[in-house]
Order: structure tokens, then sequence, then C-alpha cells
């Protein structure tokens, strides 16, 4: 099976950065998108970024110039910089990957455990 390992949350100011990280590990035969999503209080769950194999990315209009998503296909590792944050960005950030394993041809969407980001006023 697959599992992805995200870190990187924590409590920030406001106008502050900081840097989520996703690996996943198991047997893969291969990773299509990768992404984002994250959930607030009281709030549905939004997609906030996604990066495919070849590196095409679409982000929320929310957060279109201030965060920035990358990937390491070589280490199955995708980062997302968050900067100039605000307090509306407080939320927990799932990274999700859809993945071909080594014994399935089927394309199957895993899910990382949450990382907690807050920013405060």
């Amino acid at each position: 099976q697959v599992q992805l390992g995200e870190s990187g949350g924590g409590l920030v100011q406001a106008g502050g950065s900081l840097r989520l990280s996703c690996a996943a590990s198991g047997s893969i035969f291969s990773i299509n998108a990768m992404g984002w999503y994250r959930q607030a209080p009281g709030k549905q769950r939004e997609l906030v970024v996604v990066i495919t194999s070849v590196g095409r990315t679409n982000y929320a209009d929310s957060v279109k110039g201030r965060f920035t998503i990358s990937r390491d296909n070589a280490k199955n590792t995708a980062y997302l910089q968050m900067n100039s944050l605000k307090p509306e960005d407080t939320a927990v950030y799932y990274c999700a990957a859809d993945v071909k394993g080594s014994y399935s041809s089927a394309l199957v969407r895993y899910w990382g455990q949450g990382t907690q980001v807050t920013v405060s006023s």
C-alpha cells in the first residue's frame, strides 16, 4: 500500500511563511497529480493547489500569487511554499496524491494525515 506523510504546519503571524512537505512511500508505480486541500472550522473542504506529473499547476484564486507548489519526482515528494499568510488561511491542510500502485493499474486517491496551519492577526 501507499502512505502519504506530511509536515510543516504551525503557528505563524499574518504576513509570515510556512513550507509544507508531502512524501509518498510504498509500492508506487507512478503518481499523477499531487496537491493540497484545506478545511477551516465550520467550512467545507476546498482544493488549494494541484501539480501534475509534468509540473502543470493550478491554484485556487484565494492563494494565487502567495503560494507556490513544487514537486520532486525522484523523491515522490511535493512542497507547498506559503508566503504572505493571512488569518483566513487558517485550516487543516491535507495532502492528496493520485497513485498507480506497483500491483494494480487502478488510479487511487491517497490522503495525508493533515497538518494544522494557524495564522494569527
